[in-house]
């Protein structure tokens, strides 16, 4: 497994007291909304724009993630993200999710964009301000 330092790009993710499930850790289904919340709030932070108003916008094709120790509330989650490809219209992260002092993660997760135009949604390429600030992460 990795390390949080060994990811080139970090988005921190503060865990809510409805994030936690009757066993007493974060349910398996939260780990998903992080992966979501921490790539599409990277875009964000890194472009300095509303992503949302793009003329593409990335939608999920795949997701997939490995359960390794629990996350829980109160906390913040730190996302480590790295680009595993950088195609002509699709994205595939790979993202580690990280609590506390720990130096492995809790979860590490698979997330693919697939790029659409907004008017008829038919896949179209990666934006430039997006294929900008992701490419170093590759």
């Amino acid at each position: 497994m990795t390390a949080l330092f060994s990811y080139p790009a970090r988005y921190t993710i503060t865990t809510r007291w409805e994030d936690e499930d009757v066993y007493g850790h974060v349910n398996n289904v939260v780990y998903y909304s992080f992966f979501d919340t921490a790539v599409n709030g990277y875009l964000i932070e890194a472009t300095g724009t509303d992503i949302r108003k793009l003329d593409a916008y990335g939608i999920v094709a795949e997701t997939g993630c490995v359960f390794h120790r629990e996350l829980r509330f109160p906390g913040e989650v730190h996302a480590g993200l790295r680009v595993e490809k950088l195609g002509t219209s699709s994205v595939v992260y790979e993202i580690g999710l990280f609590q506390g002092d720990e130096d492995e993660p809790a979860a590490t997760g698979r997330f693919v964009h697939v790029y659409v135009s907004g008017a008829d949604r038919t896949v179209t390429p990666v934006p430039d301000v997006i294929r900008e600030v992701l490419t170093p992460l590759t």
